[in-house]
């Protein structure tokens, strides 16, 4: 699992290949992780790259790609660009997003729509998603996933026919705490954002979540337990590691 390869951390200052622009650092709970600036389609073109070649550990034939982030970060958004470019270069791949496995609302909001502890704990079916999503993906498995359980608008089941993901086609997950609930993962990429810049994107109305990462920081500490880790303050000059 790609997150157990790194739960030890690493110490000191790390250097790594300047990709383009200059290095900064940020400094994570393990120490110094130096941060190149990049571009997002080189940064979506240098993951695809990586995942060519990556083997899972289990015998899988799917490797299985976790795109971590608060909602603000837009995880989704570097996993559609990975998507792209192995489709560019004659990989198969499927983007999951967590927001399709809700659970409905009457579990999700029975404390009431501002429950922080039901918000990290219970909104997200991670039964679904292991049954649905990374059972399939198993060794031995048949490759046929749910791309989505439950749509949160129409509080209903969305009945979406399965999809069959071919050998050697890569798994593209992504939402919130995906690093809290030790999924088969063969590689992990944390979105960061700093508290400030968590704050001003995400919109007002949900900022009773901010509490949620904060205490998702503290407890699994995602920058440093994530193979890559992408900082995003600035949403047009993201900088890497990793």
């Amino acid at each position: 699992m790609g997150r157990e390869r790194r739960a030890g951390g690493h110490m000191g200052f790390i250097p790594l290949r300047t990709v383009t622009g200059t290095p900064c650092r940020a400094l994570t709970h393990h120490g110094h992780v130096r941060l190149e600036a990049i571009t997002w389609d080189r940064l979506g073109d240098l993951l695809a790259e990586r995942l060519l070649d990556l083997k899972p550990a289990d015998g899988s034939p799917w490797p299985r790609i976790a795109f971590d982030g608060a909602p603000a970060a837009r995880p989704g958004d570097l996993a559609q660009r990975v998507s792209e470019a192995l489709r560019i270069r004659g990989r198969s791949s499927l983007v999951v997003g967590t927001d399709g496995f809700l659970r409905p609302a009457s579990v999700r909001l029975e404390y009431g729509h501002r429950d922080v502890e039901s918000y990290y704990s219970g909104w997200y079916d991670t039964g679904a998603l292991w049954r649905e999503v990374f059972g399939p993906l198993e060794a031995g498995g048949d490759g046929s996933v749910l791309l989505d359980l439950w749509d949160p608008a129409a509080d209903r089941a969305t009945r979406s026919p399965k999809v069959r993901l071919p050998p050697g086609g890569v798994l593209l997950l992504h939402g919130p705490f995906l690093l809290r609930h030790w999924f088969p993962l063969d590689l992990s990429v944390h979105v960061s954002l700093s508290p400030g810049a968590l704050r001003r994107r995400t919109p007002d109305a949900e900022h009773w979540t901010l509490p949620a990462f904060e205490r998702y920081e503290q407890e699994s500490d995602p920058a440093g337990a994530a193979d890559v880790l992408v900082r995003a303050d600035d949403p047009r000059h993201p900088a890497w590691g990793g």
